[in-house]
């Protein structure tokens, strides 16, 4: 079993839990269920950098990154930086994150806030929504064609942007579906952790005009974003540049400066 397979069979039993815990009911009664959501993909559009700053203290490939941040320093510094939108991870057994940092970031700042997760239940977008995301990810390696139409259409009835995540050729022609805002390509393979910005480039002009592209993982220099743009990238997702120093805003603030 390679480390995705084993995080998605950990979720499966997380969310089961989760589920027996907090009713349905009880998410939709949530005050931030009815609160108006700000769309990451129009964020993208607009701006002229594109950068979604990441808040994760670990991940498998890296162990720890940077367990001594507060979430609302993190977030109160990207949104003073700048940035488009920001990645908050709630994965706790494999990344060290949780809810309770979705709705400090927030109570924080007023970014567009993706909801990082392995999807895999209509329950966790009920959650997103009830936690103060604005959009959540759906990775298409874990996910059937049927899938990723149910949980997009469900996310969208919530006005929820969607982040459809793809790692190969095969991924982005089952997931191309117009309740999907943004096609993001992860140049991570998550079965051997190995990273390459050539999937982006050679995935870029399978991507139809009609979504936001955002290429996520090993995008660590300005030199690789400027590398990605003439392949019409609007959006590049950034964790663990930013999160292994002391300051990731005053970092994500000195790396837009110097890409503009």
């Amino acid at each position: 079993m390679n480390i995705l397979d084993q995080i998605v069979a950990d979720k499966r039993k997380e969310v089961a839990l989760r589920k027996s815990l907090i009713p349905y009911k009880q998410l939709e009664a949530s005050v931030l269920f009815e609160r108006a959501t700000i769309s990451l993909s129009q964020s993208l559009k607009n701006s002229t950098s594109g950068i979604i700053a990441e808040h994760k203290r670990r991940s498998p490939s890296k162990a720890v990154i940077n367990q001594s941040l507060n979430v609302q320093d993190v977030a109160k510094g990207y949104e003073d930086a700048s940035v488009c939108g920001m990645s908050v991870l709630t994965d706790g057994k494999y990344f060290g994150g949780s809810l309770d940092d979705l709705l400090v970031a927030r109570a924080s700042c007023d970014l567009p806030l993706l909801r990082k997760e392995f999807i895999i239940d209509t329950y966790q977008i009920l959650e997103a929504k009830a936690y103060g995301a604005d959009v959540i990810l759906l990775i298409a390696a874990i996910l059937t064609k049927e899938e990723i139409k149910q949980f997009s259409e469900l996310a969208k009835s919530l006005d929820l942007d969607v982040l459809l995540e793809v790692h190969n050729l095969e991924e982005l022609q089952k997931s191309i579906m117009p309740t999907i805002d943004m096609l993001g390509v992860n140049n991570r393979n998550l079965k051997t952790f190995e990273v390459s910005l050539e999937t982006s480039k050679a995935l870029s002009n399978h991507i139809p005009d009609d979504f936001v592209k955002v290429s996520e993982s090993g995008i660590s220099s300005i030199e690789a974003i400027k590398e990605l743009q003439p392949y019409d990238y609007k959006g590049f997702l950034i964790g663990e540049n930013f999160m292994k120093t002391n300051n990731p805003g005053e970092s994500a603030r000195s790396f837009i400066k110097s890409l503009l």
